[in-house]
Formats: C-alpha cells, sequence, structure tokens
C-alpha cells in the first residue's frame, strides 16, 4: 500500500486520490443520483416510521396496511409526506457525509498499513471508523430534518398533530422546546446512526473482499482474469443486502426509540426508559424491532444503490480506479 494520497489494494478496494478528485463533478452528480434513489425509497421510510409509532389501538399493524390505508386516504402523495424537507436537508448533508467518509478512510488506512492485517480486517476497520466518522459528522444536519419530517409522516395518525408544512412544525417545536427541541432524540441519533453507519461501511468492505476471495480474486491470484462489469456490479450488491441487512438487525431498537421520541409532542413527553417501556408492555421485546422489516429494505436497497452510485461517480470524476 502506498501513501494515503495514492493507496494501491487487490480487488475490490481501490486507489484513493482524493486530493485530484474533480470535487465539482463528484458533489453535483451525487446530489442528482442520491436525489433519485431517495424519492424511490422515501414511501418505505415514511411506512417504517408508522409502524414504530403505531398505538395497540392503531388498525395498522403491518407494512402493507399502512400502505392501503395512505394510498386510500391520501393517494400517492400521502407517500410522500415531509418529502420537501428531506431533500432540502439531504443534500448539504450528504455532501458533509461524503467529505467525511473519505478523509477519514484514507487516514485509517495509512494508520493500519503498518500492522499488516489482513485486506478484509483493514477493510472493515478503515470503513468502520470513517462510516462512524461521517455519521457524527452529518448528524448535526440529520437530527433537525428527522424531527421535522417524522412529524410530518405521522401527522393525524395514531393520534399525532396535523401541522401545515415544514415550517409549522419548525415553528411549533421552537414555540414548545425551544431550539433543543429540533435535537430531540439527538443522542440516541448517534447511537443508532453512527454505529448503524459503521456497521455498514465495515460489513460491506469486509463481505465484498470475502466474496472476492471465494471468487478467486485476491492478491494471491494476481495473474487470473479480470472479472466482467456485471460480476463487479454483483459483488457491490449482494455486500451491500449483507450490510444492510447486518446493520439493520443490530440498530433497529435505537431506530424506534429514537423515532418515538422525536414525534412526540410537548404535552406527550417520556424519557428513554417510558418509551421502552412502553413498547415492551404493547408487544413485548420484538416491540423494540417494529418496522425492521421495511427498515432492512430500505437499508439495503439505499445502501446498494449508494454505493453503485458511489463507486460510479468515483471511478468517473477520475477519484479512484479499481484494480479489477
Amino acid at each position: 500500500m502506498g501513501t494515503a494520497r495514492s493507496q494501491t489494494h487487490s480487488f475490490g478496494q481501490t486507489e484513493i486520490n482524493w486530493d485530484k478528485l474533480d470535487k465539482t463533478k463528484f458533489y453535483v452528480l451525487g446530489a442528482g443520483i442520491f436525489t433519485g434513489v431517495t424519492v424511490a425509497l422515501y414511501p418505505v421510510s415514511l411506512v417504517k416510521t408508522r409502524l414504530q409509532v403505531a398505538t395497540m389501538d392503531t388498525v395498522e399493524r403491518s407494512a402493507f396496511s399502512v400502505i392501503r390505508s395512505i394510498l386510500r386516504t391520501d393517494g400517492v402523495p400521502g407517500l410522500y409526506r415531509g418529502f420537501g424537507t428531506v431533500i432540502t436537508g439531504a443534500i448539504p448533508a450528504r455532501i458533509i457525509f461524503l467529505t467525511a467518509l473519505e478523509t477519514t478512510k484514507v487516514a485509517v488506512f495509512r494508520s493500519v498499513e503498518p500492522f499488516k492485517l489482513s485486506e478484509p480486517t483493514q477493510a472493515a476497520i478503515a470503513n468502520g471508523i470513517a462510516g462512524m466518522a461521517a455519521s457524527l459528522c452529518s448528524q448535526a444536519v440529520f437530527v433537525p430534518i428527522d424531527v421535522v419530517s417524522q412529524r410530518l409522516m405521522v401527522q393525524g395518525y395514531s393520534g399525532h398533530a396535523t401541522y401545515n408544512g415544514g415550517f409549522d412544525v419548525v415553528r411549533k417545536v421552537l414555540k414548545s422546546d425551544g431550539i433543543r427541541g429540533l435535537y430531540r432524540g439527538f443522542g440516541l441519533s448517534v447511537m443508532t446512526y453512527s454505529p448503524s453507519s459503521a456497521v455498514w461501511w465495515a460489513s460491506y468492505g469486509s463481505s465484498q473482499r470475502v466474496i472476492w476471495r471465494l471468487l478467486g480474486h485476491d492478491s494471491v491470484h494476481e495473474k487470473s482474469a479480470p472479472p466482467g462489469q456485471w460480476t463487479i456490479v454483483s459483488v457491490q450488491a449482494a455486500g451491500g443486502i449483507f450490510a444492510g441487512a447486518t446493520a439493520s438487525c443490530i440498530t433497529t431498537p435505537f431506530d424506534t426509540i429514537k423515532t418515538r421520541l422525536q414525534v412526540m409532542g410537548h404535552e406527550n413527553r417520556h424519557t428513554v426508559r417510558q418509551v421502552v417501556k412502553g413498547l415492551i408492555a404493547d408487544d413485548g421485546w420484538k416491540g423494540l424491532y417494529r418496522g425492521l422489516g421495511p427498515r432492512f429494505f430500505s437499508m439495503s436497497a439505499w445502501g446498494t444503490s449508494m454505493i453503485l452510485a458511489y463507486e460510479y461517480l468515483s471511478r468517473d470524476s477520475s477519484f479512484r480506479r479499481f484494480y479489477l
């Protein structure tokens, strides 16, 4: 492996050249692609959120029943409540995330080089730490977006208040709780998204390298024929699905608690302990995993789409070159 500005790895790894990246092109194209992915997967996030805040008296207790109810009452636009808020804040948040991700990954790869660890281990450590650092940096933008968008997602549902758009949510939250209200659940967001991001990137990086080794492509097989483009895409997709499954199973309880805290009105404010007790009283321990199905699908689909777009942008921006 070379310097931090030019790191060479074997299959599934890359030559990182952050300094020479055409950042304008990278971010502009990235914003467009990630916006498209957000449009496609937003309804899944809305369904997940509604499942997580449902009470025992709520009729819709499955993903399909939630979708049917929304389509019956609000049509397709009902699946995109709060979308404007999310898409407005997602672009700067993604820029922060990607910048922190790449710069941290370069630094960590350089730091672990002297330890002569195996490639999957190096990938897991570097991607995991970079994912956690990137998530921590972006939470300052993501958490207020979460608070506003999730309140719009569940307005009028299961006894929750109604609002006249995102600005009305912000106004009412500031009036009742001040600026702290927009950061309600910040600690749990960090506990949810930072480990989730770390687990996702670590699982993706290590699983991808394991798959390449199983296919006979690693540093030991230097003379093997390079795989085709579809093989590369399939391996990346498989790594994304595995990463989504791992991360969603580990962090869904934190996400469920966080979501409940963030959508509660000032008059119904609960502590984390009260939220946990309420979920267990309603559904037992499985109550902590409400919305696991949609969250697994969302994380796997989003992660896979993101990583394919991310790798495409990296190559297209002359940012990195795959040794495949």
